[in-house]
């Protein structure tokens, strides 16, 4: 085992990547320190989160279902109006060993195995529990809501709810639970090791739709970003 870790380190070394004592290497496809700087460049930053008001994502009679209906395949990014809900196009994507229901043309995902991107942990999802593995807004859509989207059109709202390739991530279901709304200057993946992987996650969310970071994002994300290699 020494001996396995001594070549990772070894191996971070030779990529420009300084790995101090006690510190965790980052899991292999993290994206590199110079690019989560480039994205912390642009990135806009205000001073903290405020609270408009308004919010609200269910969509029975009489809420305001100001992101559309769940999981909607009504909209006009990746995987929209392609015949399968946003929950099953996340699934399909991430799993591997997938299985489907017959009869569904490859649509409504049964089993399959997660490589979880927040505990470093391999899942085996079960549709019988369908809570273990859950889908999760990197950048959630409460404070996507607070920093600037309740000026949104419905439309870019459904659009950044449903979005497949920045924004969605199947995720371990307690972690996702543990996350809630909350943003990097409040919550981390407990997988020291994939946090470079989402820092890179939400700045690219953050920069692609213009939302801000807040002064306490700004500062976790910059301290993840010198651990990268």
């Amino acid at each position: 085992m020494l001996a396995v870790v001594g070549a990772v380190l070894l191996a971070l070394s030779a990529s420009g990547c300084s790995v101090l004592p006690g510190q965790v290497p980052p899991a292999p496809g993290s994206p590199s320190r110079a690019h989560l700087e480039e994205l912390l460049a642009v990135a806009r930053m205000v001073p903290k989160r405020t609270r408009p008001g308004g919010y609200e994502r269910g969509c029975k009679s009489g809420q305001g279902c100001v992101f559309g209906p769940a999981w909607s395949d009504d909209h006009d990014g990746p995987g929209g109006h392609d015949g399968c809900d946003t929950r099953n196009n996340v699934l399909a994507r991430q799993l591997s060993a997938t299985a489907f229901r017959p009869g569904t043309r490859n649509c409504v995902v049964v089993g399959g195995t997660l490589d979880d991107p927040y505990t470093g942990q391999r899942i085996t999802f079960d549709k019988a529990d369908a809570r273990a593995v859950q889908i999760d807004h990197v950048f959630p859509l409460a404070a996507a809501w607070d920093l600037g989207a309740s000026n949104w059109t419905l439309e870019r709202r459904m659009r950044f709810a449903n979005d497949l390739d920045y924004n969605l991530l199947a995720v371990d279901g307690k972690a996702n639970q543990a996350k809630s709304d909350q943003t990097p200057g409040d919550w981390l993946p407990p997988a020291r090791a994939n946090r470079c992987f989402y820092a890179g996650k939400y700045l690219t969310v953050a920069t692609h739709y213009d939302l801000p970071l807040t002064a306490a994002d700004r500062t976790a994300l910059q301290r993840i970003s010198r651990t990268c290699p």
